[in-house]
């Protein structure tokens, strides 16, 4: 058996090589590779409740958790090495434990699987960094609720079928998304519960024989609870597809506000000007100044829907348990959050730098938007209508 070959954490059974197409069609290390600090404190875990389990002593524990504070040194401060034979996040940090450590590295993968080992560090990374996106809706939302605030005075034309209908405020219409975003807020704060189950235990898929205590492990690394069933635990990633739907459900809400500010933008409305910061030019045209933020702010909700289009064929027909398609479920994750943070920022910068052309506002209503009025004010006084 070759040296490569043997090394792998699949590879026991293996003689020939791999073709060097298939290594790369198969390896993730170059995305998953973020996941490293999820992947070190679930290992961390495990090594503690492998020592409760009887599967290693003391000493090897020891030896084990300080060769893994070395691994993430690494990694923090940027000096952790890839090596060609790292297949994922996985692969590389028990190879890279093992030249630290020595062969007792190798104790850490008893009763592991990669299955339940790439599904906790998902849950732990997306219940992470759901924190920041939390964090930057809460910003989107006050920056819409100051400007209702100190605008509130601001009268303009309200639209159906994009014909002018009655009057409102623009604090009424700034409101109105700030209310879709709130529900988005709500949502993600109950997905939180959702993902915060812990698989870790389950094996490649029927559990493990020896005597690793899951509810420890959970307690250890802040779970709420673990995965009832195994064959659920490492196949299960409905957390996942219900991530992408949150994101392209909150991506059509920006989309929507940004296509009414591109409209109100424009030199037939002109109620805004958006600042320069989040404005281009024509290379051709000096004249114009476009609203590139809020188009690509319109333009990233496809990106985010089809993420999550995508990832739900790629579930569709899988038989049980795990498949490989999975790994399809790592980019998909990554690109909608990193899609979206960037989509939050840009839309917070653009909303509290724009400014509003109060009289343009003012200007566009006229008295025959008040005929709904009128008629509720005749229904008041006893007219009556056939």
């Amino acid at each position: 058996m070759s040296g490569s070959e043997g090394s792998k954490l699949w590879g026991g059974r293996f003689t020939g090589k791999t073709d060097p197409v298939m290594e790369k069609f198969n390896a993730s290390i170059t995305y998953d590779k973020r996941m490293w600090e999820a992947d070190i404190l679930g290992s961390v875990a495990y090594i503690k409740a492998q020592l409760k389990a009887g599967l290693v002593t003391e000493q090897e524990m020891q030896l084990i958790l300080q060769g893994l504070e070395q691994v993430k040194n690494e990694w923090s401060q940027g000096n952790f090495n890839i090596s060609q034979s790292d297949e994922d996040i996985h692969t590389a940090n028990e190879r890279r434990l093992k030249e630290m450590v020595g062969p007792v590295a190798g104790k850490l993968h008893t009763g592991r699987s990669r299955n339940d080992q790439v599904a906790t560090d998902m849950r732990i990374w997306l219940r992470t960094n759901i924190h920041e996106l939390k964090k930057l809706i809460a910003d989107f939302i006050y920056v819409m609720i100051n400007r209702s605030k100190i605008e509130i005075d601001v009268l303009m034309p309200g639209y159906t079928h994009l014909q002018r209908a009655q009057p409102i405020r623009w604090s009424h219409w700034i409101l109105s998304y700030a209310w879709l975003l709130s529900e988005d807020l709500d949502r993600l704060i109950q997905l939180c519960h959702r993902i915060n189950v812990l698989p870790l235990g389950s094996g490649a898929m029927a559990g493990t024989p020896f005597a690793i205590d899951r509810e420890f492990l959970a307690k250890e690394l802040g779970f709420n609870g673990v995965t009832p069933n195994s064959l659920f635990g490492v196949s299960d990633r409905d957390f996942v597809a219900e991530f992408l739907f949150w994101a392209s459900l909150t991506g059509v809400h920006l989309s929507r506000w940004a296509e009414d500010l591109i409209l109100y933008n424009t030199k037939e409305f002109s109620f805004i000007n958006l600042a320069d910061a989040y404005s281009t030019g024509s290379s051709l045209m000096p004249q114009k100044k476009n609203a590139d933020s809020l188009e690509l702010i319109r333009g990233k909700s496809g990106r985010l829907f089809g993420r999550c289009a995508g990832f739900m064929m790629t579930l569709k027909g899988l038989p049980s348990t795990y498949n490989k398609d999975l790994q399809e479920d790592k980019e998909a994750m990554f690109d909608a959050y990193d899609t979206l943070v960037d989509v939050l920022k840009i839309a917070t910068g653009t909303l509290s730098t724009l400014q509003i052309n109060r009289d343009k506002c003012y200007a566009a209503l006229s008295t025959d938007m008040l005929a709904t009025d009128v008629a509720y004010y005749l229904t008041r006084k006893g007219v009556r209508y056939k």
